[in-house]
């Protein structure tokens, strides 16, 4: 499983990317002035999130801006505008955006919901990013799994939680807080070593 530590860097992370640059890749958002690397996998997410939880209107002009910026160095995955734990909305704004999406030949990734099922995945939805409440998300991630080839985790900050979305079969999973703390950091690290003895 690929770890994407978000809007994230420091002598710390580029070590870890260094030393695991197959199990490694960055998470960009809008809001983030650091540009790819063209030699560093990287996907981008929408924002929403992180204007929510500060309690900040989000608004999709960042956003397109970034990826006018850089969709030319092709990220792995971009996350379409979704509403945080809200079903209907979040289908409503992918209809919305996704089509500009496509037009830039990127891979769309849908954001799963509170009271979601498959049924709710739009068809042309190539990864799922596994959101809403937290409790919701891991009573639910192996539902999503076992149905889709391309799972995303988001918000996975700690060892256990590494091993239960790995071990749930997701493909990768983001953090925001892996470089915060010195512990946290030997978290991260202890998890790519012992995931590696398992492969």
């Amino acid at each position: 499983m690929i770890v994407m530590p978000s809007n994230n860097g420091g002598f710390d992370c580029g070590r870890l990317f260094g030393k695991y640059p197959h199990r490694m890749a960055h998470l960009m958002t809008p809001d983030n002035t650091k540009e790819p690397r063209p030699s560093v996998k990287w996907a981008l997410d929408n924002g929403v999130f992180g204007a929510w939880s500060k309690g900040r209107e989000w608004s999709e002009e960042p956003f397109y801006n970034y990826l006018d910026a850089w969709a030319c160095h092709s990220p792995e995955w971009v996350v379409v505008p979704d509403w945080v734990a809200d079903k209907d909305k979040t289908i409503a704004l992918w209809y919305k955006h996704i089509s500009a999406i496509q037009c830039l030949g990127l891979t769309p990734a849908f954001v799963v919901q509170d009271g979601m099922t498959p049924k709710d995945v739009p068809s042309d939805a190539q990864v799922i990013f596994v959101g809403g409440s937290t409790s919701w998300k891991w009573r639910n991630l192996k539902t999503w799994t076992y149905e889709f080839e391309r799972v995303h985790v988001g918000r996975v900050n700690t060892y256990q939680l590494c091993w239960q979305a790995m071990e749930a079969g997701a493909e990768s999973c983001d953090g925001t807080g892996w470089f915060r703390h010195p512990k946290r950091t030997e978290q991260l690290e202890k998890f790519l070593q012992d995931s590696e003895k398992e492969n």
